[in-house]
C-alpha cells in the first residue's frame, strides 16, 4: 500500500504508414477515446424487454424486483432515479441486462450509495451514463458486491464518490468512459479468495481521484485509475489511461500473471503503472508519456532523491512456483516519453511477512501461511529467508525506447532522466534477517533483473545498489552492474 479490439485499430494504422512516416504518429491515435463517443445503440426497446420510465422515480428498482432472473430491462432515454433513500439501488438477479436508450442516464443526485448491488452472476450493464452517487471509501457504484462475470460496456460512470465500480471473478469492462470519480475509475477487490480472469480492455479512465485520497487519509495507498488486490489472471489492453490524479495503473499485494498492453498510459500525476508486492507480469506495447511529473517534482521539491519511474516495481517478480502464463516480468517494446524518470526496480530491505513495517498488514506471499511462520528461527535459514518477502526478481527490461528532454518536463535538479535498480540498507525490526545491504547486493547483481537492447535519448543517468550511487551509461554497463548489454544510448538502433 505505502511506497513510500482498440489495440488493433492502432497496430493497423501503424500498418498503413508511408514508408519512412514517423512511428510516434501512431501514439497519437488514442486507443479507448470513448468519452463523450459512446455509440448511439439500442435506440428502441429489444422484443420482450422490461420498458422502464424515466418519469417514475425507483421504477428500475421496483420492476427489477418484480422480474424473473435473466430479464432485460430497457431505460428509455431521460435521468432515472432511484428514490430518496442512502440505500437505494437495484439489486439485479443472475443474467439480468441493463440497455440504455440514447440519453439514458441514471443519476443517484448525491443521495444513493450505489447503483447496481449484490452478488448476482453474469449481469449485463451496457450503453448508460451513471452519475452522482455517493459511494464510500474503497466501495464502488456498479457490481457494488463483486458479483462474478458482469460485462460492463460502453456507459459512461462518471462524478461519483468513491469508485465507479467493483470488479468480480471474470468481469468484462469493456470500452467504457471512468471518469472524474472521487476514487477509483474501478477498484478491483474482493474479499475472501480475490478476483480470477479480469479484462479492462478498450476503456478511457481519466480525471479520477478527484476527492484527493492520499491527502484526506495520509499514506492510505488508495487512489488513482484503476486499483487491482489479489487479482490473478488480468488483461489491461487498449485502453487510455490519462490525467488520473494519482497513479494510473496500481496492483497492490500478491497480485498475479497480469497482461499490460497497447495502452496509453500519460499525463497521471503519479507512476502510470505501479506493480507493488506481486507476481508474474507481461507489459508489452505500451507509450507511457508525462507520467509522474506532479510526484517527481514533489520529491524533489523535498530532496528526496529517490528515482520516481514512469513504471515502477515494488518487491514484485518473477516465480515459477505461482502458476502464470509468464514466470518472469517481461518489459518489452513499450515506449517511454517525457517522464519523469523511466523504469525502478526497488525492494524494501524491511518489508516482509510479519514485519511490522509491511504496509499490507497481515498479508504474506504466495509461498508462505500462515504468516506467522515468518518469524525467529526458522526466517533467518532457507527456505523461510527466501519466501518469506516479495522479491523483484526474474525482471527482463528490452526493446523499449526512453525519450526524455528535461526542458520539456521542467526538470532542473537533475533528479529526472534516471532507471533505477536498488534497495534500502535494512535496519527494522530488531529481529530482521535482512539487516544491512544483503538485500541491495541481491537485487543488484543476484535476482536475474536485466535491463538489454533497449534505445535511450536524452541525459539519462543510472542509479543503482542504493540511492546513493548514481551511475554513466558507461559504469551501468560495465562490471559489476553489466547492465543494458547491446543498448544504444544515442537514440540508434540496439547493437544486438
Amino acid at each position: 500500500m505505502l511506497r513510500p479490439h482498440t489495440a488493433f485499430a492502432v497496430l493497423l494504422f501503424s500498418a498503413l504508414l508511408p514508408v519512412g512516416f514517423a512511428s510516434s504518429a501512431a501514439a497519437d491515435v488514442k486507443p479507448g477515446a470513448v468519452c463523450d463517443h459512446q455509440p448511439a445503440a439500442d435506440a428502441s426497446s429489444p422484443a420482450g424487454a422490461v420498458v422502464v420510465d424515466s418519469r417514475v422515480d425507483n421504477d428500475l428498482y421496483l420492476k427489477t424486483q418484480a422480474s424473473p432472473a435473466g430479464t432485460t430491462f430497457w431505460l428509455r432515454p431521460g435521468t432515472h432515479t432511484l428514490g430518496s433513500d442512502e440505500f437505494g439501488q437495484v439489486v439485479p438477479k443472475d443474467r439480468d441486462v441493463y440497455l440504455g436508450a440514447p440519453g439514458a442516464v441514471l443519476d443517484g443526485r448525491g443521495v444513493n450509495r450505489a447503483a447496481f448491488t449484490q452478488e448476482a452472476s453474469d449481469v449485463v450493464i451496457r450503453n448508460l451514463t451513471i452519475q452522482h452517487f455517493a459511494a464510500l471509501q474503497d466501495q464502488g457504484v456498479v457490481n457494488h458486491d463483486s458479483g462474478a462475470h458482469w460485462v460492463i460496456e460502453h456507459n459512461t460512470i462518471q462524478d461519483n464518490k468513491g469508485a465507479a465500480m467493483m470488479a468480480g471473478d471474470r468481469q468484462e469492462v469493456r470500452a467504457n468512459c471512468l471518469r472524474n470519480n472521487g476514487q477509483y475509475g474501478m477498484n478491483a477487490y474482493r474479499t475472501g479468495d480475490g478476483i480470477t480472469g479480469l479484462v479492462v480492455e478498450g476503456n478511457e479512465i481519466s480525471g479520477n481521484n478527484t476527492d484527493d485520497w492520499e491527502q484526506k487519509v495520509t499514506g492510505c495507498g488508495c487512489s488513482g485509475g484503476v486499483k487491482f488486490w489479489a487479482v490473478n489472471g488480468a488483461d489491461v489492453r487498449g485502453n487510455w489511461i490519462h490525467h488520473n490524479h494519482g497513479a494510473g495503473l496500481w496492483a497492490d499485494t500478491n497480485d498475479n500473471d497480469f497482461l499490460v498492453q497497447d495502452n496509453l498510459i500519460e499525463d497521471n500525476e503519479s507512476e502510470g503503472l505501479f506493480y507493488e508486492i506481486s507476481y508474474n507480469l507481461e507489459v508489452a506495447g505500451n507509450t507511457f508519456r508525462r507520467n509522474a511529473l506532479k510526484m517527481g517534482r514533489d520529491f524533489a521539491g523535498r530532496g528526496d532523491n529517490f528515482p520516481v519511474g514512469a513504471l515502477y516495481l515494488s518487491e514484485s517478480g518473477g516465480e515459477s512456483r505461482v502458476p502464470a502464463r509468464t514466470a518472469k516480468i517481461d518489459i518489452h517494446d513499450n515506449a517511454f516519453e517525457d517522464n519523469w524518470s523511466g523504469i525502478t526496480l526497488w525492494e524494501n530491505a524491511d518489508r516482509f511477512c510479519n514485519s511490522p513495517a509491511n504496509t499490507s498488514s497481515g498479508s504474506c506471499t504466495k509461498l508462505v501461511s500462515p504468516t506467522s511462520a515468518c518469524a525467529q528461527p526458522a526466517i533467518a535459514s532457507r527456505p523461510r529467508y527466501d519466501d518469506c518477502r516479495w522479491k523483484t526478481q526474474q525482471v527482463d527490461i528490452h526493446g523499449n525506447t526512453f525519450s526524455f528532454d528535461p526542458g520539456r518536463i521542467g526538470c532542473t535538479g537533475g533528479l529526472c532522466g534516471r532507471m533505477a535498480v536498488l534497495a534500502n540498507f535494512g535496519s527494522y525490526p530488531e529481529w530482521s534477517p535482512y539487516k544491512g545491504a544483503g538485500v541491495s547486493d541481491a537485487i543488484t547483481s543476484s535476482q536475474g533483473n536485466h535491463f538489454r537492447g533497449n534505445t535511450y535519448s536524452g541525459p539519462w543517468t543510472f542509479v543503482a545498489h542504493d540511492t546513493s550511487r548514481t551511475l554513466t551509461a558507461a559504469q551501468w554497463q560495465a562490471a559489476p552492474y553489466s547492465q543494458d548489454a547491446c543498448s544504444s544510448f544515442t537514440g540508434g538502433t540496439p547493437a544486438c
